[in-house]
């Protein structure tokens, strides 16, 4: 059982680190003039992904039994967000921040997918409980993220328009 808890530990503490690089990207983003879209979402965000945790916690069996193929495969979308954050650097965050005139990336993981981060999202909130036994908790919350994630998307999209190279084309009037 405590091996179970170091775990869920360790990945809970991966996510306070991201949040604390992210925020620090999203500062000096807005620094420099970037904008905020789709603030409104931001906190359901935060609110899915600490409830996620929790659950996993709450939910546990008794005995644990810890599916390591699927630690390991979290391990594995572990090194592609890592990727992911390497490729975007002082851009990435957890935000939507779009600053005008900053390159759009299509290096890394972004050569092959436009959300590789949301791909590894989705991965791991049905892939972690999993390896726990919690078929529940990685169904009830894989339809959460995903009614997130449309919204999201959609909105994030709306954001790059202009930097995807439709800036230069007449608007609708």
């Amino acid at each position: 059982m405590i091996t179970a808890y170091v775990i869920i530990a360790l990945v809970a503490l991966q996510r306070l680190l991201e949040v604390a690089y992210a925020q620090r990207n999203t500062n000096a983003l807005l620094a420099r003039g970037a904008v905020e879209i789709g603030r409104n979402h931001y906190p359901l965000i935060v609110l899915l992904h600490a409830a996620w945790i929790v659950a996993i916690v709450l939910f546990l069996p008794k005995p644990v039994i810890i599916h390591w193929s699927l630690i390991a495969v979290m391990v594995v979308l572990q090194v592609f967000r890592v990727w992911v954050l390497a490729t975007l650097g002082p851009y990435w965050t957890t935000r939507i921040i779009t600053l005008e005139g900053a390159p759009l990336i299509t290096g890394g993981p972004f050569r092959f997918f436009r959300h590789p981060n949301y791909m590894v999202v989705i991965a791991e909130i049905a892939i972690f409980p999993l390896a726990f036994g919690e078929i529940w908790v990685a169904v009830a919350f894989s339809l959460l993220n995903g009614a997130m994630l449309f919204w999201r998307i959609r909105v994030e999209e709306r954001a790059l328009t202009a930097r995807r190279g439709l800036a230069g084309q007449p608007k609708p009037v």
